[in-house]
């Protein structure tokens, strides 16, 4: 299969290619005849779709793709993946990636403003494989990012005072687009917001979640999950 022909391209150079393109291909050789598998955002797991592709295409097995973004989405679709949009069943499996990993296993994720459907997608998998390399991981939550806060527009000037007036937050911006003029629009018609922290106390995500006008949050607590490295 011919991924160039099929214009099957991510937006910029992808870091750390070969050790995620190692990554993909492990997880791509979990699937088998049958499964639902949820597909996570981000280069890595744009990798691992193509990998899929490629076993579906030589093994000749059958599987459903449950993708968590537009982008992989269309990646699914090109490489002849059967995509469903439907959460009304378990998802067997899924995979996704990371922004960043701290040592008791919490998340952040939403660099990609997909955290809506990541979330949703974890939460109704049976399983977890993160796909995330070493570069993922920090000693402290919000290290490397600030944390992405998915807001409905009429709320956001409310969302955006209330969360400044949290203690351990230090910056709150909402996240301009690079290639249109303005906010980023997500696939849900919301806006985000990137909070900075101080340090990431354990009740903030249910205190965010609280907020009225929060769709969701970048803080990913609570799970469990099988990583891969490469």
């Amino acid at each position: 299969m011919d991924n160039a022909a099929l214009g099957l391209k991510w937006a910029k150079e992808i870091s750390n290619r070969k050790e995620k393109e190692r990554i993909a291909q492990l997880v791509a050789l979990r699937a088998i005849d049958g499964e639902t598998i949820g597909a996570g955002s981000g280069s890595t797991s744009f990798l691992t779709v193509l990998a899929l592709g490629e076993r579906v295409e030589n093994v000749g097995i059958s599987i459903k793709i449950v993708p968590t973004s537009i982008e992989i989405e269309l990646a699914a679709h090109a490489v002849g993946l059967n995509v469903i949009s439907s959460l009304d069943r378990m998802v067997d499996w899924c995979f996704d990636g990371a922004d960043e990993v701290d040592p008791s296993g919490r998340l952040i994720k939403g660099r990609g403003g997909a955290l809506l459907r990541e979330k949703a997608v974890f939460r109704a998998s049976k399983k977890i494989v993160l796909v995330a390399d070493a570069s993922k991981d920090v000693k402290r939550l919000g290290e490397k990012h600030p944390v992405p806060v998915e807001v409905d527009p009429q709320w956001v000037r409310r969302v955006f005072g209330d969360i400044s007036k949290m203690s351990n937050v230090a910056e709150v911006m909402l996240r301009m687009a690079v290639n249109k003029d303005g906010p980023v629009i997500t696939e849900r018609g919301n806006l985000l917001l990137d909070v900075r922290m101080n340090k990431i106390e354990e009740g903030d995500e249910e205190r965010l979640m609280k907020m009225p006008g929060v769709c969701e949050t970048g803080i990913f607590s609570g799970f469990e999950f099988e990583r891969i490295m490469g």
